[in-house]
């Protein structure tokens, strides 16, 4: 049987990318790493923790030794590589964190499968997954393409290009088999609400003022996050090696225009007057560094490899304020942080 290192897998990209390989690859034995920090939530796979070939592993990619065991013990074949800092607003506030877990985390994964791979290439594959931040920011014209030059502006942009340039210099220099993804802004079901879409979401719901940066006329590249997970499958399974795709949700959205479409969906689905939510939006002051418009150019990746979303942006929406709606105790559990009790309770030496 395959044997398969997903790291990050009880983060939000993450546990769908666990659960569509799970429920998908039953040859496949899936083993699951995570350090379990704040957005580590394994209440989010609940779904699949009892398959017969998904492995739950706590521990933390910046542990050298850890990872070094790890792989001696399980000879991994594939490594998809989610587990980051993601947080643009915690970078600023604590740069070396992102570099420790970003940077150093990669580079121990990918010392322990050079190592464990010893040259013997033959099906293997680590994929690494990168964000679009790395390309800095763009103006009014124009689209983030797999040659669009880095120029990243935040301490989490930087430690992600970095992580992305050792994955290619493994890649180059030892001739390790790699693919490597830049994706657009995520959304949908298990999204951790420090994130715009379910911090509004339960805002709404609790009447609290929504927070909207500047003059909240900064654009994103909206990707649902199923949507994502289904190019990051056909990317590991079908992506060329030493090669780069851009996966984005082919259209735009200026942050104000998102959060009055936002407003508008939750006033109808709570049952309150057209306009009620909006009364709630507060324009804060600007963060440093914040990139003006990001926008992705995904036609390498649908030419290629016949990906494409599925749901428009407004669909995607509609089915992640429903999923939020309807599982009131998750987001309950997050805000109080009672999820992090679930590994203990779950995994205890007792059971």
């Amino acid at each position: 049987m395959k044997k398969i290192l997903i790291t990050g897998g009880a983060g939000f990209i993450g546990s769908h990318v666990v659960r569509r390989f799970v429920n998908n690859y039953a040859d496949t034995q899936i083993y699951n790493l995570d350090a379990l920090t704040y957005a580590g939530n394994l209440e989010n796979i609940k779904d699949i923790e009892n398959k017969p070939n998904y492995t739950f592993i706590k521990g933390d990619i910046t542990d050298a030794a850890f990872i070094d065991g790890i792989f001696e013990e399980y000879k991994f074949e594939g490594v998809l590589h989610l587990a980051a800092e993601s947080h643009v607003d915690r970078s600023i506030k604590d740069p070396l964190a992102f570099v420790k877990t970003n940077v150093i985390g990669t580079m121990n994964l990918l010392n322990s499968a050079k190592k464990i791979w010893s040259g013997k290439y033959e099906g293997k594959r680590f994929y690494h997954i990168s964000t679009d931040e790395v390309y800095g920011t763009l103006g009014a014209e124009g689209l983030f393409t797999e040659e669009t030059p880095y120029d990243p502006n935040s301490p989490y942009s930087a430690s992600k290009a970095a992580s992305d340039h050792f994955v290619r210099a493994y890649g180059e220099t030892y001739g390790l088999p790699y693919v490597l993804t830049n994706c657009s802004n995520n959304y949908g079901p298990y999204h951790f609400p420090e994130k715009l879409i379910p911090l509004f979401i339960n805002n709404i719901i609790n009447n609290k003022p929504l927070p909207v940066y500047g003059d909240g006329k900064y654009t994103r590249d909206w990707l649902f996050v199923e949507d994502h997970a289904v190019a990051i499958d056909l990317v590991f399974h079908k992506g060329k090696n030493h090669d780069t795709y851009n996966i984005g949700g082919f259209n735009e959205w200026q942050n104000i225009d998102l959060v009055k479409l936002l407003c508008s969906i939750m006033d109808k689905k709570l049952g309150r007057a057209e306009g009620t939510s909006e009364q709630l939006i507060t324009y804060v002051k600007d963060r440093p560094g914040h990139d003006l418009r990001y926008a992705i150019d995904a036609t390498k990746i649908n030419k290629e490899l016949g990906w494409k979303p599925s749901v428009t942006f407004e669909e995607g929406l509609e089915r992640t304020i429903d999923w939020f709606l309807n599982n009131q105790e998750w987001l309950d559990n997050v805000t109080t942080g009672e999820y992090q009790k679930y590994y203990n309770n779950q995994y205890s030496e007792s059971k």
